[in-house]
């Protein structure tokens, strides 16, 4: 799934946000060479098979979206014999990769012996790795997602070491730790580090919000490969942009031509959800609310204030055409002022 001699950009596994309908969407609007599954929990036995379907239902499609995009199953848990047998069982089921969570920092799942908590037992993390390596078949990958350590940035030289060892084909960093949780700053040189000393790809990640943010990330690390999460989410700009640079595509003189706007981005959302997993209209506008927010966050959608009061489908539709005409007019305005003098006076001489 990862080319080690490829470039790639991948669509990070946000948990109730990149979830299927938003990896079709995803695989339908954006460049992403594959995406990451939000991460299937596995506690005390191994899931059954509805539930990996339910989790993953690009397994029934080739382990693609309908639209096309790679998809990978990412496994989180602490019993090493559980997360093989569960690995195991996602292969027979059709998973084609397997990525195992070593960095989420959610204190629920930290508490369960599961994410984060890993980082500090380097030696679990090989043993996990490894397990899940002997379990599946040779051909499929087996990757890890670490973070920089659970409150030090040098244990990711340990942890690192130890995934490598238990048979990772390659590892994706998160430029923090578990207790820094999502708080700046962000740390690339480490990522770095980590990448000129162990022979396998590493995936840089975190905080690569805009086209600047992700050369910068590049030039630190060195890396090749780039997992997007929230940035690529609220600018569906970004991700173009990173696989331009990165040689993959070429990216469009004209992007107004090619960009339907937010009330396109969000229909299809709506389309692809109730084409899979059909949600009542409240909670579809939820959905369609955090999108926007997160859109509004990295500074891509001004009118948040205006949609966060939506309740229906059509209050958040008609809201977006309101804030559209209001943005058109705004800068049909900011055209006027910014007219040479000459420019004016001769406009009035002609009309005289």
């Amino acid at each position: 799934m990862l080319d080690p001699c490829r470039p790639a950009v991948i669509l990070a596994p946000m948990e109730g946000v990149t979830d299927a309908p938003m990896r079709a969407v995803q695989g339908e609007l954006g460049p992403f060479s594959f995406a990451v599954t939000e991460f299937l929990r596995i506690t005390q036995w191994v899931p059954p098979r509805h539930t990996f379907f339910e989790h993953m239902p690009e397994l029934a499609h080739g382990c693609r979206t309908l639209t096309g995009l790679p998809v990978q199953l990412q496994l989180l848990g602490g019993d090493a014999a559980r997360m093989a047998d569960s690995a195991a069982r996602a292969c027979e089921l059709g998973a084609s990769a397997i990525d195992i969570n070593f960095g989420c920092p959610a204190k629920t799942v930290n508490r369960h012996d599961g994410g984060a908590a890993l980082l500090r037992h380097p030696r679990r993390i090989r043993d996990i790795v490894a397990a899940v390596r002997a379990a599946v078949p040779r051909n499929v990958p087996v990757s890890a997602k670490l973070r920089l350590g659970w409150d030090s940035c040098a244990a990711i030289d340990e942890n690192a070491t130890m995934a490598a060892e238990g048979g990772a084909t390659w590892i994706t960093i998160h430029g923090r730790t578990r207790v820094a949780g999502y708080q700046p700053p962000i740390y690339w040189e480490p990522i770095g580090r980590v990448r000129r000393r162990l022979p396998l790809p590493v995936v840089a990640n975190g905080d690569i919000w805009t086209r600047d943010d992700f050369r910068r990330c590049r030039d630190i690390t060195g890396c090749r490969h780039f997992m997007l999460g929230r940035g690529a989410i609220g600018n569906p700009l970004l991700a173009w942009q990173v696989a331009a640079d990165l040689g993959l595509i070429s990216l469009p003189t004209e992007w107004g031509e090619h960009d339907e706007g937010w009330a396109g981005r969000l229909q299809r959302l709506i389309d692809w959800t109730q084409h899979m997993q059909p949600l009542r209209a409240e909670k579809m506008v939820a959905r369609l609310k955090q999108w926007l927010r997160i859109a509004a966050w990295v500074g891509q959608f001004p009118h948040f204030d205006q949609i966060k009061h939506a309740t229906t489908l059509e209050d958040v539709f008609r809201m977006l055409k309101d804030s559209a005409h209001t943005a058109q007019r705004l800068d049909n305005q900011r055209r006027i002022v910014s007219v040479p003098v000459t420019s004016y006076n001769q406009s009035l001489s002609e009309m005289v």
